[in-house]
């Protein structure tokens, strides 16, 4: 994924830290609630933080949170970790050091011929040095300029130009033998759980993800874990500068995935096995 400036990632103050690691501080789904009294002048400079991060202030009463347009726990949890934040146009956006593109390539084992998908590409990290292992590379980019500069590099057969979430894996002919990805960290499982159904029955996917998937709590990343122990698949700590070059202390972990045709993980193969559903609300 693509570098960040310095001014891009801003330092969180030590006492808005201490205030959003508080054990009373709610961070979960799309919100930040406080539900302990702060100071005027430590709340106005809390507040600039979060709407920059892409929050607002519903003061409902059944609400009273910063709610975001995204679910904020992951992503939140690793600005912490990092002691810092990206502003609201780059969420959940940290760019892949070459060390680690090598180390995903390594366990991608991305022969000539293979077709790679590359659902977060940036302007080319991955996508160039996947190219350059003779890869057939489609890649997708939400973000039109970045989507832009991928064509311009010329590494990949196709550039989508959209949300990956968006798009359909069945409405593709040819599942890919390879998935390689560095997703939004604000999302992290998503992505990941969303690129299996363009991978095939045989294939491998290799993605970087915050290290709070091994061991948070939360339900999703709990069945995500099993999802990946009943695969047998891996996840591998990186470095903890891993991501020292891109601005970001960030704890990362590499994940990949072997799809056996004869298990469960959801590849594209698993969802055309799955019964179609019939619309029993269906008129003629």
């Amino acid at each position: 994924m693509p570098a960040r400036t310095k001014e891009q990632l801003m330092q969180i103050p030590g006492d808005i830290h201490a205030v959003l690691s508080d054990p009373r501080t709610v961070i979960s789904g799309d919100r930040v609630q406080i539900p302990f009294e702060l100071d005027h002048a430590l709340y106005k400079r809390l507040n600039v933080i979060l709407k920059d991060i892409g929050g607002r202030w519903d003061g409902r009463k059944a609400v009273r949170a910063h709610t975001f347009p995204f679910p904020v726990a992951e992503f939140m949890r690793a600005c912490l970790a990092a002691g810092e934040w990206p502003s609201k146009f780059e969420q959940g956006w940290y760019p892949t050091p070459p060390a680690v593109v090598y180390d995903m390539l390594e366990h991608a084992s991305i022969r000539v011929g293979h077709t790679v998908l590359e659902p977060s590409a940036g302007v080319g990290s991955i996508v160039k040095r996947a190219a350059e292992e003779m890869g057939i590379v489609d890649c997708v980019e939400i973000d039109a300029r970045r989507a832009h500069a991928l064509r311009e590099l010329g590494a990949a057969r196709s550039v989508i130009h959209g949300d990956f979430l968006d798009l359909d894996p069945l409405a593709i002919d040819e599942p890919y033998d390879r998935v390689v990805m560095n997703p939004p960290f604000n999302n992290a499982i998503g992505h990941v759980m969303h690129a299996l159904g363009f991978l095939r029955d045989g294939g491998t996917l290799v993605a970087i993800l915050p290290e709070s998937v091994v061991w948070h709590g939360d339900r999703a990343a709990v069945e995500f874990r099993q999802l990946v122990a009943d695969a047998e698949g891996e996840l591998i700590p990186l470095p903890e500068n891993a991501f020292a070059p891109s601005g970001t202390n960030v704890r990362t972990v590499l994940l990949r995935l072997d799809a056996d045709p004869d298990g469960s993980l959801p590849t594209h193969g698993w969802h055309q096995r799955q019964p179609l559903q019939l619309d029993l609300f269906a008129t003629a």
